[in-house]
Order: structure tokens, then sequence, then C-alpha cells
């Protein structure tokens, strides 16, 4: 990793990462929140109004939902909501999406 004069700027965001990983501090508790983050801009206000819940276990990602027809809608795009949730993380952190 390059490193940095202090006199340049950096986006907080970055700062951290930069942080975590020159560290080597687990980032569990920061995938966490960060996929909270992302899914809630990916998926957009309407599915993230019925999002009850979001665990990330693992490679497993289990999300609650409060429609069982919005469930049932989603549970038809699995992969490309995989797919689409790594690109924004920068990482392949989810393999399994669970609905429930």
């Amino acid at each position: 990793m390059k490193k940095r004069r202090k006199n340049e700027e950096m986006v907080l965001g970055d700062l951290l990462k930069s942080f975590v990983g020159e560290n080597k501090l687990d980032t569990k508790g920061l995938n966490q929140v960060q996929i909270r983050e992302v899914w809630n801009n990916q998926m957009g206000p309407a599915i993230a109004k019925y999002t009850t819940g979001i665990k990330l276990k693992h490679d497993t990602l289990f999300v609650q939902l409060s429609s069982s027809v919005l469930r049932e809608e989603l549970s038809y795009g699995k992969e490309k909501i995989i797919r689409n949730l790594n690109e924004e993380m920068n990482q392949e952190l989810v393999r399994k999406l669970v609905l429930r």
C-alpha cells in the first residue's frame, strides 16, 4: 500500500479501510455495518422499508423482510443481488443469501 503524506486529503472511509488493513484488524464488525448500508443503497428505500433485519454470518447474508410477497419477488434475483452486493463491497463477502 502506498504511503500518504499527512497533508494529502483522504475520504474518511478510505482512511478507515487503510487503518484496518495496515493494522490487520478484524473486519467482521465493520463488514456487518457496511453490508447494512450497502443493502439499503443497492435495494433502494422501498425495499429498505420492508427490511427488518440483516445479519452476515460467515459468507451467508440473512435478510429478514416484513413482506412475504417482496421476499418471493427477491428470491428470483438472488444471484444478481449477491453479485451487486459483492461489487459494492469490493470483495467476495456474500456467497449465499437467505431471505426470511
